[in-house]
């Protein structure tokens, strides 16, 4: 006798076959939790900077600090995003194409930043190159200081993003393996025409989602740079750092018109990712072109 004929036919229900009632309880539990978690405080993002209309908002961006903020954000974006792409296109090419002791330990450090919160992070770096510090003292009689200055803010955000690119890489160039590579070696192609006409093309649509990943994160970072940056208004103050001292300041308008264009910006990315997860699908669905 079968097992079939030992159990009736129901009790072999698929596990995604619900009642419509209980679809229906789901469907709204997650959209009551998006709607709270996220609809509700992006719109009081945009009611609240639109409290005094249209000029008073445009008018708090048009600010000498706000502009500055603006500008450290995006300058801060643009050195450390393609710095960090590098740095992860090359860790992970170390630790997926090379055998050797200690991977385990690299792979870990990789993931360190992870673990450690920002605001250690950026103390440690207080404590290697303040001005109290050996190298941070001489650094600054030198007029090249780290600490309460751009460097200091960069390092800060190199280290809090640096394992977006990495752990997008990792994982798809480990399912991918060496072969490919390894036969474009066997026929005499050099290691970086490898790299540029083989690894490059497999690992593009995991870098591109890695970098935006790392542009959002070091957007809106806010932790270790409010440890490095001293806060200098028109200086070292970025846009989460220029929010929250507009917003301590009670000048609601002008914050809120400052954290919707860093929701704006966080937007942009977001459907960057989406285009790019759409596109990278219907490539998959198209199979090999020939």
């Amino acid at each position: 006798m079968s097992d079939a004929s030992l159990y009736p036919a129901a009790r072999f229900r698929a596990a995604t076959k619900e009642t419509p009632l209980i679809r229906r309880i789901l469907i709204a539990i997650a959209i009551g939790g998006l709607g709270i978690l996220v609809a509700a405080p992006l719109a009081v993002v945009f009611a609240e900077a639109l409290a005094n209309g249209w000029a008073a908002a445009v008018n708090s961006l048009a600010n000498r600090d706000a502009r500055s903020a603006i500008r450290l954000t995006l300058l801060i974006a643009a050195i450390v995003v393609p710095l960090n792409a590098t740095f992860g296109i090359a860790a992970s090419w170390f630790i997926t194409k090379f055998d050797f002791r200690g991977k385990a330990l690299l792979i870990t450090l990789v993931d360190l930043p992870f673990s450690v919160s920002p605001v250690v992070a950026g103390l440690c770096i207080v404590l290697m190159f303040g001005a109290n510090s050996l190298v941070g003292g001489w650094l600054v009689a030198q007029g090249m200081p780290i600490v309460f200055a751009l460097p200091g803010i960069v390092l800060a955000t190199l280290f809090v993003t640096f394992p977006f690119v990495a752990r997008e890489l990792i994982p798809l160039m480990i399912e991918q393996g060496r072969a490919e590579e390894e036969a474009a070696l066997t026929l005499g192609a050099s290691g970086w025409r490898v790299f540029l006409t083989v690894t490059l093309p497999n690992i593009r649509w995991a870098l591109l989602y890695g970098v935006l990943l790392c542009n959002a994160r070091a957007m809106g970072e806010f932790g270790a740079v409010a440890v490095v940056s001293g806060k200098i208004r028109g200086q070292t103050a970025t846009m989460p750092i220029t929010i929250e001292m507009l917003y301590n300041e009670y000048l609601s308008v002008a914050a809120f018109s400052m954290a919707a264009v860093l929701t704006l910006l966080a937007v942009v990315t977001l459907l960057l990712r989406g285009a790019l997860e759409l596109r990278h699908a219907d490539q998959l669905a198209a199979g090999p072109q020939r």
